[in-house]
Parts: structure tokens; C-alpha cells; sequence
């Protein structure tokens, strides 16, 4: 017998086809686009849309990934929900690229995401931890360890707003800031990302969410999320919770301590940034009394999520889901598992997109993660965007490019230069100081690695991931000064400056200097590169200072991004300062030392004697620093001469 299919006719065959094709294009046509409506609701639009999303597509909004992973077609494909450029990529991988170039990038990643069966803007993000800090020409600031010196949460916020402000001129929505880590410990690698190792300041800093993000109203609901228009980006807390405890410092390693000293000392910055409306919180690599964090659900659901009642998302740091076990990724799977259901709404950089997506899905399917889950962390990701603006604004132009590197800018970055320089000494006595320096001398001699390289005075996170060492790194021809180039600028024009990285005898002896300017410091790096042990300055910066300061009067600048071993040099130094990573505004050293503008840095950090007194913290009971937290010698201005 044959099959009875055979037997229908052909016209009938022709209509079954034509009902077939009609009713997948009907289903195309009629997705009810009520989401992409702004005068809908939020949350209306947010259930709309999540109740069209397939299983797949929640999972996909979950996932970030490095641009460097993905092509448009990617995002088309897969509904991606997030990009990064991450470790200092850039368009095209060209450190020089031109904003141009970032916002047609972004832009021609977006439109991949806008051509998805639903069209949800993907949320790009970047790291922006002391201005635009991966953008060529950018306007640099002092990293967080010298804004805490400044105690000024006012002058942060306004540094919020113009990292904000250039940021977004480059089209990116999403700025992984401010870093509200409580450093216990210099000797970690990302002490200089912390505004201090006193939670009061810190709690203080969070201020700079509301420069990000825009001044939350007062009518806001505690923990939801705000940002207050296109030039304002997604800011985020990080890392949650205890990342500056750790034992020795150590970057990733374990913070142990009882849960009354993690709420006083490391969550209370987050209860502020909450209640500032922060968009996003990021997770520690560390672990807390042997827990990893990316695995805490009492921590991140339990606690940040029901306690403080945040209601932005809660993102993984860099492969921070991988890193849960060791050899790293030797359990994905697990990783995965654990680390969503404890309450990870955003799993950064899944080192392969299918893979992630068919181990969360498998996992759903498997009731091992519910769909509870997955719908809170997507209506958690949906919020920000369309917080954002991204459904009704997904691609950006050139109108703010103008912006980026600005003369207000830099004279921002500037002005936190100088406040966030600390006396430690001047002159051997009080009523004989050495600053201001005349800036009328005959000859002075600038000396040191540091003094004519832009590169080395921003740090780490500076155009690249770890920092480099270059003398035009952002340009400094028009994007900034070295201190040297400030130095030149700032005396008077009678005054001979002798510049040598590093001088010897005999330029010493032959050369009647009226003083030298000695600027050394630390090379660049970031995270877990910097973890050190010993924080000596390093044996070339050591070898210029003695040699100098033997010579002549020498005043010297210390470019760090921590306190370092200053004995027993400090007797031949007859003045210190501690300038911290400054930035490109070099010229906001000069206004101090040559008394434009008086110093009234204050120390965010105590500084040591030895590092055999490590840690060691204000309040502690066998507290006996070099120089106290706090402690910081004052000048008043001469004012232009």
C-alpha cells in the first residue's frame, strides 16, 4: 500500500505550503513590540519582552563577552547581551584609534544586536577607572590612592562626570568604576585603585557615582538604578566584597576576617553606593574566610540583593567564573552552576559563547538552576539598559567627541593633581622649608625616570591593561604634560633647567645647581602583577636619588601607587612628596612646588617604617607609622609671579 500522501493533490500540497510559510512570517509580524515603546512602563516593557524571549536568548543576555571574541553576525545570531573591551583593546587593536573610530566600531557592533529576532541593543563596557584610560588623547586623572588624599568628594564627582562624559563621546555606556576596595595591605598590586585604607573615606569617594551616573533624585527607590541622560554612563561597584583584605596582599587571594569587621570595614562602601543608585556591582576574585566570592549566595543574593535591596545586576569579574577552581576552568560546568544560582546575573568573557550557552541552558533543563534564576538576572540586565536608553538610543555619533581631552577637563585633572600631592617634608626645620621653590634660580637640575615620561606618571591601566613606559603615550605634545615639561613651563625664562635621567659625578661637581628635582618611582603595573613584598623604590631611582641629593638641596617627587620603604634615605631628602600616579596633567606638580597654589594633601594611607610592620592600618593597637594616616605638612601660596 502505497503512503497516502501520494494521493493528495497537488493544489492541496500548494496551500498546505503557503499556510505554512504564512504563519511563520504572521508569528515575525506580530511580536509585540510594546517593549520598544518609552512611554511604557519599565517594568511593562521589561514583561513584554521577556515574555517573547526564548530560553536561549535569557542566557545570551547573561553572557559578556571580549569584543576581540565576535563579529557583528555574533551578536545577530546569539542575542549576546554584553561586549568588553577588555586589557586595552581597541579598534582595530590600534592604541592611536581616533574616538571616530570607537563610535563606528560600537556602532557596527550594535547594529548586529538590532538586527537579532528581537533586537535587543547589546551594552558595551569598559574599563574607565581613572578617566578614559584605553582612549588615545583621553584626559587623564589621578588614580584613586591620590584622590583620597584630597578628601574633596565633591572635586571626585566632577571627575565622575567628565570620565562620564568622555566615555560615552566614544559611544560605550558602561564604565567598570569606581573601584570602593578598602586597601589593608599596600603591598597588593591594586592598592592604588583604592581610595584609602579608611572605610570613611572610602564611603565618602562613592560620591564619584553620582558624577558617573547623574545625581539621583530624591524621589528614587533605594537600590534601583539611575543614570541621568546620554552623556552618563552604567557605573560599577567593585570588587564585592573584601578584595583589599587579603592575606599579605596577595591579588585573588583570601580575605579572613569575622562578619562584624567584612560589614564595618569592606561592605559599608557598598551600602552607600546602593543608595546612590549604582547600575551594576562587580565580584571578587578573592574569597572571604575561604569562600570563594564568585560562589557566596548569603553574600551576593542573600545580603546585596535582599538586605541592601540592590536592584542593578551583579556582573563576574574576568573569567572570575573560571577562576573558581584550580587549574582554572577545570570545572566550567560547576563553576557555572554555582556561581549563577549564588547570584550572578552577568558572566564575563565565557572563553567560548556555545559552550556557555549549552551548559547554562543544559542546567535549566536539568531543574539544576531555576528558571526563577535566569528571568531575575535578565529583568535585572534589561533594567539597566533601558535605564540607559539603549532600546530607544542604541547608536551613537560624533557630536561629543569635541568633549574628549577638553580644556575644562584638564583643568579638572589639574586641579586634583595638586590636591592630591602630600608634603612629607620640607627642610630640616620647620621655620627653614625649602617649598615653594624660587622659581627664579639661576640653574636647576631635573633628574630621575619619571620626570620626562607620561607613561610612567599615569601607572597601570593606561592605554594598556599594565602601562607602559613612553614619553607620548597619550600624546603629551597636546594631551597632557610630563613634570619635566611642567618644571620648563612654571619658571622664569632667565632660569636654566638641566635635564639628566640619571646624572653622574661629574655633571654633579661641574654644575653650581641652586637645587634638583629628583623624580623617581615605581614602573607601571596592574592587579596581581604589582603584588610586592618588599615595595623598595627600584634600584636605578635609588642610585639617582642618593647621587643627587648628596650633591645639592634636592627636592623629591615619589611616583607611586603606594607608600614605599623611604628609610633610611629620608635624612639626605631635604624635601619629600608623595604624588602618587598623577596622571597627564603633570603642571599640577609644578603649581605646588613652585607655590601657585599651597599643598594640603592629606594621607589616605599610613606609611610605613618596614614592611616587616605590615599590615599595618590607623587604629591598630601597635601602630607606629613613618608618617601617620592623615599626616600631610601644608604651605601657603605665593600665588603667580
Amino acid at each position: 500500500m502505497k503512503p497516502r500522501f501520494i494521493s493528495v493533490p497537488i493544489m492541496g500540497l500548494m496551500l498546505l505550503f503557503a499556510s505554512w510559510v504564512g504563519t511563520v512570517v504572521t508569528q515575525d509580524l506580530t511580536i509585540n513590540t510594546l517593549y520598544k515603546n518609552p512611554k511604557q512602563h519599565m517594568n511593562t516593557r521589561i514583561k513584554v519582552l521577556m515574555d517573547q524571549m526564548t530560553l536561549e536568548e535569557k542566557i545570551a543576555q547573561m553572557a559578556q563577552i571580549d569584543k576581540r571574541q565576535v563579529t557583528a553576525e555574533t551578536l545577530r545570531d546569539y542575542s549576546i547581551g554584553s561586549l568588553i573591551s577588555a586589557a586595552g583593546a581597541t579598534p582595530h587593536e590600534n592604541h592611536s584609534a581616533t574616538p571616530e573610530d570607537w563610535v563606528d566600531m560600537l556602532n557596527d557592533y550594535q547594529k548586529g544586536s538590532l538586527s537579532s529576532r528581537l533586537g535587543i541593543p547589546m551594552l558595551y563596557a569598559i574599563d574607565s577607572v581613572h578617566g578614559h584610560n584605553s582612549l588615545y588623547r583621553a584626559t587623564l586623572f589621578p588614580h584613586n590612592i591620590g584622590l583620597g588624599a584630597t578628601r574633596d568628594p565633591e572635586l571626585v564627582k566632577r571627575i565622575g562626570a567628565a570620565t562620564a562624559l568622555e566615555t560615552r563621546a566614544t559611544g560605550i555606556p558602561y564604565a567598570f568604576s569606581p573601584c570602593i576596595a578598602v586597601c589593608r595591605d599596600p603591598r597588593w598590586g591594586r592598592c592604588y585603585e583604592s581610595y584609602s585604607e579608611d572605610h570613611k573615606i572610602v564611603e565618602q569617594m562613592t560620591e564619584i557615582i553620582n558624577g558617573l551616573q547623574g545625581e539621583i533624585p530624591p524621589t528614587s527607590r533605594k537600590g534601583v538604578p539611575f543614570i541621568g541622560g546620554r552623556d552618563k554612563v552604567a557605573a560599577c561597584a567593585k570588587h564585592f566584597v573584601g578584595d583589599g583584605g587579603t592575606i599579605h596582599g596577595i591579588d585573588e587571594n583570601n580575605t579572613v576576617i569575622d562578619w562584624h569587621g567584612l560589614l564595618s570595614i569592606h561592605m559599608s562602601g557598598y551600602y552607600h553606593s546602593v543608595i546612590k543608585g549604582v547600575a551594576t556591582v562587580m565580584v571578587s576574585y578573592s574569597s572571604w574566610n575561604g569562600e570563594k566570592m564568585h560562589g557566596n549566595k548569603n553574600l551576593i543574593t542573600d545580603f546585596l540583593k535582599g538586605t541592601l535591596n540592590f536592584k542593578g545586576f551583579v556582573i563576574s569579574d574576568w573569567n572570575g567564573v573560571d577562576r573558581m577552581t584550580y587549574p582554572w576552568s577545570s570545572n566550567y560546568s560547576n563553576s557555572l552552576l554555582k556561581a549563577i544560582n549564588a547570584g550572578i546575573d552577568m558572566v564575563m568573557v565565557p572563553p567560548n559563547i556555545t559552550e556557555f550557552l549549552n551548559i547554562v541552558t543544559s542546567h535549566v533543563k536539568n531543574k539544576l538552576i531555576p528558571m526563577s534564576r535566569i528571568d531575575d538576572a535578565v529583568r535585572r540586565i534589561l533594567r539597566v539598559k533601558f535605564t540607559l536608553g539603549l532600546f530607544e538610543n542604541p547608536l551613537t555619533d560624533y557630536s561629543l567627541v569635541d568633549q574628549i581631552g577638553s580644556q575644562a577637563h584638564r583643568d579638572l585633572a589639574r586641579e586634583a593633581v595638586r590636591k592630591s600631592l602630600v608634603l612629607l617634608k620640607n627642610g630640616e626645620h620647620v621655620n627653614s622649608p625649602l617649598l615653594p621653590l624660587d622659581k627664579k634660580a639661576s640653574k636647576i637640575l631635573v633628574a630621575g625616570s619619571h620626570a620626562n615620561d607620561i607613561g610612567l606618571q599615569c601607572g597601570g591601566w593606561t592605554i594598556t591593561w599594565q602601562g607602559i613606559s613612553s614619553k607620548n603615550l597619550t600624546d603629551g605634545t597636546t594631551a597632557g604634560s610630563t613634570i619635566l615639561s611642567a618644571i620648563s613651563a612654571a619658571v622664569d625664562p632667565s632660569t636654566e633647567i638641566v635635564y639628566s635621567e640619571n646624572p653622574d659625578d661629574a655633571l654633579l661637581k661641574a654644575n653650581n645647581f641652586s637645587y634638583a628635582i629628583v623624580v623617581v618611582g615605581e614602573p607601571p603595573y596592574a592587579e596581581g602583577s604589582g603584588d610586592n613584598l618588599n615595595l623598595t623604590i627600584p634600584e636605578h631611582g635609588l642610585r639617582t636619588m642618593t647621587n643627587v641629593c648628596r650633591s645639592t638641596k634636592c627636592i623629591v617627587v615619589l611616583i607611586s601607587g603606594r607608600p614605599l620603604v623611604i628609610e633610611p634615605y629620608l635624612s639626605s631628602i631635604d624635601a619629600l612628596v608623595a604624588a602618587w600616579l598623577p596622571g597627564t596633567e603633570g603642571q599640577g606638580v609644578a603649581d605646588v612646588l613652585f607655590g601657585d597654589y599651597g599643598f594640603t594633601g592629606k594621607l589616605s594611607r599610613t606609611w610605613f617604617k618596614t614592611v616587616d610592620q605590615l599590615p599595618m592600618n590607623v587604629g591598630d593597637k601597635h601602630y607606629d607609622p613613618l608618617f601617620p594616616f592623615g599626616f600631610g605638612l601644608t604651605t601657603k601660596p605665593i600665588g603667580p609671579s
